[in-house]
């Protein structure tokens, strides 16, 4: 069986930060990591499936929204996977991920789809450990450019 593409990053190598993880003819997968993996230090479930609901529901809502095509969590809790068209340049893409992240770091209210009827664990929420965490990654994508998006950058 052929190892699949993700598997054959250097995860001990790997900071964080967002990366193109792979393109599949017109889905590109970014790889927003949050968290350095095997540190020790994961997203907290709750935290993760704040920022889930939140990073979906911004994006989908975004000027790109109509081209976004899927947002969710790794489940290692190191970060997330956002998956674009290709018709979504890089540049935007970091931009729309810095938005996003910058409006959670900021959230103040409901979380959207956190209710019994609209979600299958909705009391597995942590608003606060998503702020942190999503404040966190706004430090670590400032200044970032189209050039770092390269595992290997």
């Amino acid at each position: 069986m052929d190892t699949i593409a993700s598997f054959t990053v250097d995860h001990d190598a790997l900071k964080p930060g967002m990366y193109v993880s792979r393109v599949d003819g017109d889905v590109v997968t970014y790889d927003i990591r949050m968290k350095k993996p095997n540190a020790g230090d994961y997203l907290s479930t709750g935290a993760a499936h704040s920022i889930e609901h939140l990073f979906a529901t911004l994006a989908r809502n975004s000027a790109v929204g109509d081209r976004v095509v899927y947002v969710g969590p790794m489940g290692c809790r190191t970060g997330f996977y956002l998956l674009t068209r290709d018709t979504v340049s890089h540049a935007e893409a970091i931009a729309l991920v810095r938005d996003c992240f910058a409006r959670i770091a900021a959230w103040e209210g409901e979380i959207p789809g956190a209710t019994q009827a609209q979600c299958g664990n909705y009391r597995d929420q942590d608003l606060s450990g998503a702020k942190a965490a999503a404040a966190a990654l706004c430090e670590t994508l400032n200044g970032w450019t189209e050039e770092k998006l390269d595992y290997e950058g």
